[in-house]
């Protein structure tokens, strides 16, 4: 009875070792959330948000068709997130459409 409790210890915390990694792209920061307008798929608006839900940076993208599925895009997305929590905890005054992704999107 004791080897079959302590094997069903080990097996229960062994298999809590295999969870997956985070990818790259995920800030433990903060996070994005992207609205699109149906009609005109090359409008877009970015909001990057802290972890305490408040809205740190608003960016209108037009003429590109952010194509989220993209790795690329994910970690522009992720870059501008990272700069903006920078600026946010240094002015504590959230911003607007200063072209951060525009920016990162045009080098490709």
């Amino acid at each position: 009875m004791k080897k079959l409790i302590i094997l069903s210890a080990l097996i229960l915390f062994s298999v809590s070792g295999w969870a997956q990694r985070l990818p790259k792209y995920i800030s433990a920061n903060g996070f994005w959330v992207v609205e699109t307008n149906l009609q005109q798929l090359k409008s877009n608006t970015v909001y990057f948000y802290n972890n305490n839900n408040e809205l740190i940076y608003k960016e209108r993208v037009e003429g590109v068709v952010l194509r989220l599925h993209k790795r690329r895009v994910k970690m522009n997305l992720k870059k501008v997130l990272d700069q903006s929590l920078l600026a946010y905890e240094q002015q504590k005054k959230s911003r607007e459409n200063e072209m951060l992704l525009a920016t990162l999107m045009s080098k490709r």
